[in-house]
């Protein structure tokens, strides 16, 4: 059976959770990371050595890296509904995935981190400013895609992987306190699309930010 390592309030390990739900895998969870069992001891050190969650565990294959385990879960179970086998296809989906690992990191850990939790040190009061512009900005850039395309979706009709990690940024934007935001009908719209989704209710939209 799939394990799952890591504390399931984390943006990452939330990521996956979500996907598991989707294909509606059986897996095992073990908690880690801030608040339960330390990723810094010599058992998950031994898994990941990098110390960060999520870790998949699958018989003798053990992964890292959210992104990773979601093309790798969505592979295994054969889903080209949601990660497609046509090269350009799969390429629409895996744009916007890797949009989100590059583009919002740094704007998260200043809106959200430093200006919602308060976290050194990222709570710098010009750091947690830029965040947030930042993160508005990255927003509206979604808001404009889909209203160009004028598709339900990011990477078309259907529900793809490209919607689960910007469906999470997307999840946390409306949820933050400290920011201020402007009206984007068409994001607003994507949102309440991801939330008649149940795996989208059970880990993402769950009364967590």
């Amino acid at each position: 059976m799939l394990k799952l390592l890591g504390r399931s309030n984390a943006y990452n390990v939330r990521k996956v959770l979500w996907l598991l739900a989707e294909l509606g895998l059986p897996f095992e969870q073990e908690d880690w990371g801030r608040g339960h069992r330390p990723t810094s001891v010599p058992d998950f050190l031994a898994l990941n050595p990098l110390g960060t969650v999520p870790v998949l565990v699958d018989g003798e294959l053990v992964l890292r890296e959210s992104h990773v385990i979601l093309r790798y879960l969505a592979v295994r179970e054969a889903a080209t509904h949601l990660l497609p086998e046509a090269p350009a296809a799969r390429a629409r989906v895996e744009q916007w995935m890797d949009w989100v690992a590059y583009d919002l990191t740094l704007p998260m850990k200043g809106a959200y981190l430093g200006g919602e939790l308060g976290l050194a040190p990222w709570n710098n009061p010009w750091f947690i400013a830029q965040g947030r512009a930042e993160y508005a900005l990255r927003m509206a850039q979604i808001d404009a895609a889909l209203a160009a395309s004028g598709l339900p979706y990011l990477a078309g009709e259907a529900f793809t992987l490209a919607d689960i990690p910007a469906g999470f940024v997307v999840h946390r934007w409306f949820s933050m306190r400290g920011v201020e935001r402007p009206e984007m009908p068409a994001l607003a719209g994507y949102y309440e699309r991801l939330s008649q989704r149940p795996a989208f209710l059970a880990h993402i939209r769950n009364g967590l930010p």
